[in-house]
């Protein structure tokens, strides 16, 4: 099992978009480093949705719902990828940036590190600390 994290723009394509549509074609990554990151994700793989822009922080929870496979958007250019994710839940609250960047155990996380990328990898510990961050007071 692998965990990640995505980011989208809450206007362009937000939590609510996801919910709505029940399964997304994550498309329009145009970044080597991001592309080869939707290439490694696995099925059933954990995902991360965080809001940027506006409403930035971590809202929901996501898996990988079909494997990497040739962006339709671009079909002669055979350099990018697609993956489908479905939605699993959203968090109890937000995690923010800010909470996030406080954390001194999530300092090494590739959202603070590289934080243009769009697809990152995350490690199991960061992912459950997020999580965890995302329970409301009442449910820890």
């Amino acid at each position: 099992m692998n965990y990640w994290l995505v980011k989208s723009e809450p206007d362009v394509y937000g939590w609510h978009h996801f919910i709505e549509q029940g399964r997304a074609v994550w498309d329009g990554v145009r970044n080597y480093q991001a592309r080869n990151n939707l290439k490694a994700m696995q099925l059933d793989d954990h995902v991360l949705f965080y809001h940027s822009v506006t409403n930035i922080g971590v809202v929901g929870l996501a898996k990988v719902a079909r494997e990497a496979y040739p962006d339709p958007t671009v079909p002669d250019d055979l350099r990018w990828v697609v993956v489908e994710l479905e939605p699993v839940m959203p968090l109890e609250k937000i995690v923010s940036l800010a909470q996030i960047k406080a954390e001194p155990l999530l300092a090494n996380l590739s959202l603070i590190r590289q934080s243009r990328l769009s697809v990152m990898p995350v490690r199991p510990d960061e992912f459950e600390l997020i999580l965890k961050m995302g329970q409301s007071t009442s449910a820890m």
